[in-house]
């Protein structure tokens, strides 16, 4: 980007990527580094069953999988796993992911970020408000519904600003602490990567020199 240009689009994923750990988005999404592990690999064999371009009826209602999305005033862009159109119209974004609808809060808290931020492009784009979506989770074959309130939809534009301004950044942000880097940090398919010990030892010393630095700003 130059100056003067508007910023590129961020990718729908990148949201759900940065509520999981910013450190992680930047490797996807700044130095487009991936590595796969089971987690990943069971996702992508999901995504791939599920992310075939098409229309078809369910259940009464006209349903379109991998369906593009974007919304130009908040700078985002990506595709929905399915929409429903109800008789009326009316979007209802479903999102696909492995696991159990039991996950742990935090990590469904990402997962709604996403679906949000999809029900705001398909606002957008269709001009019909989307009080609601769905997160399937394919290792229960249940649904979980997610009201698209307020707060969520806060969280997305939040969330939109912080990832234009990471992928902007010209260091890669730190790597997650204590307990919540203990949480998420092993399931990661990056951490070989990411070096997540290492980051940190190596911030750690140089805090301290900086302790001892008189000429050191903080």
């Amino acid at each position: 980007m130059t100056n003067g240009e508007p910023p590129d689009p961020v990718p729908l994923s990148a949201l759900q990527h940065w509520a999981y750990c910013p450190r992680q988005c930047a490797l996807i999404h700044v130095e487009q580094a991936f590595d796969d592990n089971l987690h990943t690999l069971r996702g992508n064999a999901l995504h791939a069953r599920v992310d075939q371009p098409g229309l078809q009826t369910e259940r009464g209602r006209r349903v379109e999988r991998a369906l593009p999305l974007w919304h130009e005033g908040l700078g985002l862009i990506g595709k929905a796993d399915a929409v429903e159109f109800m008789p009326d119209g009316t979007p209802y974004p479903v999102e696909y992911k492995q696991g159990s609808r039991h996950k742990a809060a935090d990590i469904a808290a990402c997962d709604d970020l996403q679906l949000a931020a999809q029900a705001l492009c398909l606002e957008a784009m269709t001009g019909h408000t989307v009080p609601e979506g769905a997160i399937f989770y394919a290792g229960s074959q249940r649904r979980r519904v997610v009201p698209i309130d307020t707060a969520l939809r806060e969280r997305v534009a939040a969330a939109t600003s912080a990832v234009c301004q990471l992928l902007a950044a010209p260091q890669l942000p730190p790597p997650l602490q204590g307990a919540l880097a203990q949480q998420r940090c092993k399931a990661c398919s990056l951490h070989a990567r990411c070096q997540p010990e290492a980051a940190s030892a190596a911030a750690l010393g140089q805090a301290r020199a900086a302790l001892f630095d008189p000429d050191a700003s903080f």
